[in-house]
């Protein structure tokens, strides 16, 4: 079974190309992330599945550009035998049958060869689409958490599902529609050409007046695909809130409130999606008016040339079939434009995320296998790209392996900030941050954190069953290992009340358990790593009192011999942290044991009476 595991995935990693390196920024001073030149780029990756297509395509049209030569060759002949008298003879049903049987054959060969080109096409353009979602994956994995922060992921979402698929349908219509196209014009011309040039020049006028309708209308259709790109996006970002809301929305009854809000959104969608189908079938129509106008008057063109001998009876055929080859083909690729000018805003807002500076790189850093979970803080400062105050000041702190070390402090006084700075999701603007003896802005990041584990306040559980929440990530680990992290984090007292034990599902975000079951479930997915380094970021806060005594037993037994770090909220509950850290406004204003805080009565022990009334009168209200 691993073997085809392993199969399977060779074969897709085969499939899948990297396309990261072919998104660049093409206007970094005036920062706007577009795609430079990554449609050609794709094209020239792929250049021997399109030259394949090509080929392939030449057999399988000739039915459509041979059979009106054949036809107009017939014709003529029938009318001269005509017109001197000559009637039917073998020589003349030879010639007749003998190019019927090519026209015949040249339409069965249509088969096979629409076939293969469809083989060619289709695999070149599920790879392609295959890469670039991959590579957009990728890119979001490699971003910072400070760019998911300040992006809503509704909106990356619809880049990700919406845009990529316009991407898709970009190449689509590019192999399937504006490459067919050229190659038929050109075909149609050179025949035209070479069999009356007077008539191939009239053929001509069509291009001109197609390139006029497609100047006027282009700047106009690529800013409403523009608009209701954005207007999409901003649909989905609010879709994704409102859900996250929905129980703040139905606990106050503001259903009809957020109804109304959302109504506005999708009115506007509406109104730009109109916009939209109103100039697009203006377009339409305008293209067809002019081509259509243009086949009428050929047809009177190549009669008055028939007439004056110019050319043959059969000829009106050839040309009138040339001509709507050309015409249809100029046509069909204006009508293209507005699906190309929605592929090519799709590819601008794909690479907004693709060209996002932003970035997580591990190139060159170093890859330490082991740590022993010595931390130093030196004289640590950390500012919010567009603040103008650090939120961590002249931080310092050395930490032993095995220290239990507590960090306490009113809402903004930097608390998070240092456990974000310990994980890596930030990097000090000054100072550094030692991990044993290397400076973590010298470590690969994605390894270092292999060895640390994060108990955030309110747990993240995903769809699935409570041992897959557990074992996310890890690929090898034994009924020993789990059995271990199951008793450590107290989660035998919930689980022997459900049928299916640890296979019980939990639900969208863990919604069919309290929240104390869920973050004791947490507790158990940071252990099964066996960490360096724990991270306790208010863990109990969102807890109640039966919740939170659960929850720290399971913390107790957690913390034994590793490097941890308590975000306190409730202050009784570090009383045997080997050190507690008092923040406030980004500094460390105190720091030593419970009791010696407690017994020099400074910010400690004014934070814990406050934090003892703040629950006194919780209860009370409760009661």
């Amino acid at each position: 079974m691993k073997e085809n595991e392993q199969k399977n995935t060779s074969r897709t990693g085969d499939f899948i190309p990297d396309y990261d390196h072919l998104f660049e920024q093409n206007d970094v001073e005036n920062k706007k992330p577009k795609n430079k030149g990554f449609f050609g780029k794709i094209l020239m990756l792929n250049k021997g599945s399109i030259a394949l297509s090509i080929l392939i395509y030449l057999f399988q049209m000739l039915p459509v550009w041979v059979t009106p030569i054949l036809t107009a060759d017939i014709i003529n002949t029938v009318v001269n035998a005509i017109q001197v008298g000559v009637g039917v003879t073998p020589a003349l049903i030879e010639y007749i049958l003998i190019r019927t049987g090519i026209i015949l054959f040249l339409i069965v060969l249509n088969n096979p060869t629409t076939i293969a080109r469809y083989r060619v096409v289709s695999k070149m353009n599920r790879r392609t689409s295959a890469g670039i979602k991959a590579s957009v994956v990728r890119k979001l994995q490699h971003l910072s958490i400070t760019y998911h922060k300040d992006i809503q992921s509704g909106r990356i979402q619809s880049k990700f599902l919406k845009d990529t698929e316009s991407i898709d349908m970009l190449l689509s219509n590019f192999m399937n529609g504006v490459l067919l196209c050229i190659i038929n014009i050109i075909i149609a011309t050179a025949i035209s050409v070479y069999k009356n040039g007077v008539v191939a020049l009239f053929f001509l006028l069509v291009i001109p007046f197609n390139v006029l309708l497609r100047t006027f209308f282009r700047k106009k259709l690529r800013q409403i695909y523009r608009d209701y790109r954005i207007k999409t996006e901003d649909l989905s970002a609010k879709m994704s809130t409102m859900l996250e809301m929905l129980p703040v929305t139905k606990s106050h009854g503001l259903e009809q409130t957020e109804i109304t809000h959302f109504n506005k959104t999708i009115k506007a969608l509406a109104g730009s999606g109109f916009e939209v189908d109103k100039k697009t079938a203006n377009f339409g129509s305008w293209v067809y008016v002019v081509n259509a106008g243009l086949g009428a008057i050929c047809v009177v063109f190549c009669c008055f040339l028939a007439l004056q001998g110019v050319i043959g009876v059969g000829d009106i055929i050839l040309y009138q079939s040339m001509f709507n080859q050309i015409s249809n083909s100029v046509t069909s690729l204006t009508n293209l434009i507005p699906a190309i000018a929605s592929g090519t805003e799709a590819l601008n807002s794909v690479s907004e995320i693709m060209n996002a500076t932003d970035v997580e790189t591990s190139m060159g850093k170093k890859n330490i296998p082991e740590i022993e979970g010595n931390i130093t803080f030196d004289n640590v400062s950390y500012c919010y790209p567009d603040g103008d105050q650090d939120v961590v000041h002249n931080f310092n702190l050395a930490v032993k392996k095995g220290e239990c070390i507590a960090v306490v402090g009113s809402s903004g006084s930097g608390k998070s900030t240092l456990m974000n700075l310990i994980i890596g999701f930030m990097m000090p603007n000054s100072g550094k941050i030692m991990i044993d003896d290397n400076s973590i802005t010298d470590l690969d990041l994605s390894k270092y954190r292999h060895h640390i584990s994060v108990v955030p306040q309110n747990s993240i559980l995903f769809t699935g069953s409570i041992k897959e929440n557990i074992t996310y990530g890890i690929e090898k680990y034994t009924k020993k290992d789990l059995d271990r992290v199951v008793e450590m984090a107290n989660l035998h007292e919930f689980l022997k009340e459900l049928p299916d034990g640890l296979e019980t599902q939990v639900g969208e975000h863990g919604g069919k358990l309290s929240g104390g079951q869920r973050q004791r479930i947490t507790i158990a997915r940071a252990l099964i790593r066996n960490p360096k380094i724990l991270i306790l970021d208010e863990a109990t806060s969102a807890l109640d009192n039966i919740s939170e005594y659960h929850v720290q037993k399971a913390i107790a037994s957690s913390i034994r011999g590793r490097t941890t770090f308590i975000v306190a909220h409730r202050l009784s509950t570090i009383r045997d942290a080997d050190r507690i850290v008092v923040m406030e406004q980004g500094e460390m204003v105190e720091c030593g044991t419970y009791a010696e805080l407690m017994a020099k009565k400074g910010k400690f022990y004014k934070l814990k009476e406050l934090n003892e009334l703040n629950l006194k009168t919780a209860e009370q209200g409760l009661a």
